[in-house]
């Protein structure tokens, strides 16, 4: 086994990397312990009980639509994409032409992709009736 470097400059990060790692396991366990051990185990007819004067409760599915869940993922991939656009806007005079042409073609390729997501309905919100 070789032996380790400890006066490399990235020791002490990989030492609290390693350590935090544990810390998350450590916590994870211990959390699922103690949520188990103590957290009751039939909440079912709280749920269905009346809170003060409100309407009494029907079960409903508790389901979310995709539509939902598709438009915040297209939020968050054009989202960064666009962050990536922040680098480049403040090194622009050091890249020059090739810098221009590659944020050209980078913003042509998200057109590209935000035109296919239009076409295919993905912008569409659909109600559930």
């Amino acid at each position: 086994m070789e032996h380790l470097n400890q006066s490399h400059p990235y020791f002490g990060v990989f030492i609290m990397f390693i350590l935090t790692f544990g810390a998350f396991i450590a916590t994870t366990m211990l959390s699922r312990f103690v949520g188990g051990k103590f957290a009751r185990q039939n909440t079912e007819k709280l749920k269905c009980t009346l809170y003060e004067c409100g309407p009494e409760v029907t079960k409903q599915p508790n389901t979310v639509s995709v539509q939902f869940y598709l438009m915040a993922l297209l939020f968050i991939l054009f989202d960064v994409e666009i962050i990536f656009m922040f680098p480049w806007a403040v090194d622009f005079k050091v890249l020059g032409m090739f810098g221009f042409i590659e944020m050209i073609l980078f913003i042509v390729l998200l057109a590209i992709g935000f035109v296919y997501a239009w076409k295919k309905g993905a912008l569409e919100w659909h109600s559930i009736k």
